[in-house]
């Protein structure tokens, strides 16, 4: 083993039941590198990560960390051994503080009794280090932002001495500034030493802070290179086994018509700025703004999600009363939210029960579900949107995010809504399934739908949309059609309340 490598996978191979996650796989990250890990959904990513920390067992291979054998028996054997992970999906207890969060596994004691005082202080210096300078210690998790939440998993990942940090979608949900913080923190962690391993599906981030890429295809490694050796379509090419000329694809063909949905001074709790908009049929309507701008808020206000306190919501000409998501999906509109594992899927559940669970009774006789008719519509869908499955009754749990994300958008479709509000639909995607996802927007679009989709990406928005409308501090603060598109301009809207607050 080099003397500079932290860590060495040899031949490394896992099976499941009909699978094989891991396929003779060959890995080594060196001492302060950052590692970039790429791969589509399904290409085994996870398996590998969680086969590094102590989730699994490798079934064949070897694993060496710091020039000794390293045999994790489970999770905290590998975070004892300097292995931290911070996922995609949080592991936060909602109901205890930041502080309590980070250094829930070694709370500092003062005569047998929790030191607060100690506790929050220690706190403080992690958060101001990954950017939570403006959240008090104190606050409970619950009441953080997606983003926030991210940043707290990685100042309670900070709390321990890593040796290796592996960071799962780390920018998922994070703006410009705040991207720009994170990647400040990778940086120094590097030039101290500390070695990270490094998963996105935002493959520009690979040239601002990679010194490494590896690429993981269908459980095998397809190949290690330096960063600096690379370029988009080389990597795109390396993940999906083929070239693919446009990411972002956008149908001229298709072109919005007559008024489909109009929102008017809607106003909820906490939010007391009246926001007006319009949705034309056939039409990708985005919605962009830094996290906390009121955009999600917004869009649950609208679905009757969150109570509104005012306004109006009109619906080819007509009125709604949408008083709770019931109300809303009876009149046509669906929600999917940012969060698809915890409030858009029953993920114990199969793909059949999962498709079918909007409109029951489309597939009901007499009172009783027809598992026939069931099984031949989610046979459908999975059919029309090339949802890659072993079989319908699989549960939804095990798909992957790209997978997990066309089941809900068949279960809206299976619903036959008309206005599709989307949340951060591809975060956690990768590229690929990113480019399916986009085409199913395009093929609603086509359908006359009317879409709403709410991003952090804004050259997802920009290369998606029709019409961008801007958020920032719970107001509108402006709306660009397709050809005025421009970073700079829609940053500007993001950005102005809080300049002049």
């Amino acid at each position: 083993m080099a003397v500079d490598n932290i860590i060495e996978l040899k031949n490394i191979s896992l099976f499941f039941p009909g699978v094989k996650a891991l396929d003779s796989v060959d890995l080594d990250v060196r001492k302060g590198e950052i590692h970039i890990l790429l791969g589509e959904n399904g290409a085994g990513k996870s398996s590998l990560v969680k086969t590094i920390c102590g989730v699994y067992k490798q079934n064949n291979g070897a694993m060496i960390l710091d020039g000794e054998t390293y045999s994790p028996q489970n999770p905290l054997a590998a975070i004892q051994s300097g292995i931290r992970v911070v996922y995609q999906e949080f592991n936060l207890l909602s109901y205890l503080s930041i502080a309590e969060n980070i250094f829930f596994e070694k709370l500092p004691r003062k005569n047998g009794l929790v030191d607060f005082k100690r506790l929050n202080a220690d706190a403080r210096k992690l958060m101001d280090k990954v950017g939570l300078n403006q959240v008090s210690p104190k606050a409970p998790v619950e009441s953080l932002g997606v983003a926030q939440m991210q940043l707290v998993e990685i100042a309670k990942a900070l709390s321990g001495d890593s040796r290796v940090l592996i960071l799962d979608e780390p920018t998922a949900t994070l703006m410009p500034d705040e991207i720009d913080t994170l990647f400040d923190l990778l940086k120094t962690l590097r030039d101290e030493g500390v070695s990270i391993i490094y998963i996105s599906h935002r493959l520009n981030e690979i040239f601002r802070i990679g010194d490494r890429v590896s690429v993981l295809r269908n459980g095998k490694m397809v190949g290690t290179h330096p960063a600096e050796e690379l370029d988009i379509k080389s990597i795109v090419k390396m993940m999906v086994g083929r070239s693919m000329e446009n990411e972002y694809p956008f149908d001229e063909t298709v072109t919005p018509g007559d008024p489909l949905l109009e929102v008017n001074n809607l106003i909820f709790k906490g939010s007391p700025h009246p926001k007006s908009f319009t949705l034309r049929k056939g039409e990708i309507l985005g919605i962009a703004g830094l996290v906390g701008s009121g955009r999600t808020e917004t869009m649950r206000a609208l679905f009757g999600a969150d109570p509104k306190d005012a306004g109006e919501v009109i619906l080819h000409g007509n009125t709604l009363n949408i008083q709770s998501p019931r109300n809303a999906v009876q009149s046509g509109l669906c929600l999917l939210t940012e969060d698809r594992k915890q409030q858009g899927l029953i993920l114990d559940m199969n793909c059949v029960e999962n498709t079918t669970i909007t409109d029951l009774g489309s597939v009901s006789s007499r009172g009783f579900l027809n598992k026939q008719a069931e099984r031949e519509a989610t046979e459908k869908q999975i059919r029309e949107m090339n949802i890659k499955t072993p079989g319908i009754d699989q549960k939804t749990l095990y798909l992957s995010g790209g997978n997990q994300q066309k089941i809900l958008i068949g279960k809206w479709l299976f619903r036959d809504s008309e206005v599709f509000i989307f949340d951060e639909p591809t975060r956690g995607i990768d590229v690929g399934a990113k480019y399916e996802i986009y085409l199913l927007l395009w093929k609603l679009a086509a359908m006359g739908r009317g879409i709403i989709m709410v991003s952090s990406d804004l050259p997802e928005l920009m290369g998606v949309c029709h019409r961008i409308a801007v958020f920032s501090d719970g107001k509108i603060t402006g709306e660009l059609e397709r050809k005025d598109f421009d970073a700079e301009s829609i940053l500007t809207l993001s950005y102005k309340e809080y300049l002049h607050a």
